[in-house]
């Protein structure tokens, strides 16, 4: 059975939830796409208030 891909804007969050995790900057998002980067950015504003409030550690 073939394996179906996740949604590419559930895809963006994720890598801004990654990016938000790991500390690097908003300015480093790669979309372009206004709903692409909104999702981006969402997920890197929920993993950087996750590795303030001491969820993640590097």
């Amino acid at each position: 059975m073939k394996r179906q891909k996740r949604d590419r804007l559930d895809r963006a969050f994720s890598k801004g939830f990654q990016a938000g995790v790991g500390g690097r900057s908003k300015d480093m998002c790669p979309y372009s796409n206004l709903d692409s980067r909104s999702q981006w950015l969402g997920g890197w504003r929920e993993g950087v208030e996750g590795r303030l409030t001491g969820m993640f550690t590097k």
